[in-house]
């Protein structure tokens, strides 16, 4: 049942099977669903149709069939923790939660920055700007929650020592 996908939908690119598969779904008595194909090329998508499960063996469509083949699909591992909060590497929205806004942010600061070194606002801003378009507000919520600071000049930003 696991490749029962990739039967559905080659049956489904062959054009005559699609129009034939159609033509069934949308009430055609089986002379009509398969009117203009010879003999030989209406046994073919007959045969073709039921391989994939498209139809039962009385050539009656089955709709059923796209539910099963989700079913048997594997679901891909949906990201936990502060992941979740993160499309290809970047913020796409901020936890409503401090405390899980808390842990995305070290994420981040983790990610960004390492202990002892000194930057200036500019390059903060650089490496912020791969996580969120809005990197002032990214910033002083890193600020804020104590995982970076600013150094006494204001100048520049480092992160915090535990």
């Amino acid at each position: 049942m696991a490749e029962h996908w990739r039967a559905v939908v080659a049956a489904l690119a062959n054009p005559d099977m699609r129009t034939v598969w159609a033509r069934l779904v949308l009430g055609a008595d089986i002379e009509d669903a398969f009117a203009g194909l010879s003999p030989a090329r209406a046994r073919k998508v007959a045969a073709g149709l039921a391989a994939a499960g498209l139809v039962d063996a009385a050539s009656a469509p089955r709709p059923g069939v796209f539910a099963e083949v989700l079913a048997a699909a594997p679901v891909p591992p949906q990201p936990s923790g502060p992941e979740r909060f993160l499309r290809d590497g970047r913020i796409d929205r901020y936890p409503a939660s401090q405390a899980e806004r808390g842990e995305l942010l070290a994420l981040v600061a983790g990610r960004a920055f390492r202990s002892g070194e000194v930057l200036d606002e500019s390059t903060v801003n650089e490496r912020l700007a791969a996580f969120h378009e809005d990197v002032a507000v990214l910033r002083r919520y890193l600020v804020d929650f104590g995982l970076l600071v600013r150094t006494r000049s204001g100048s520049s930003y480092a992160l915090a020592e535990d």
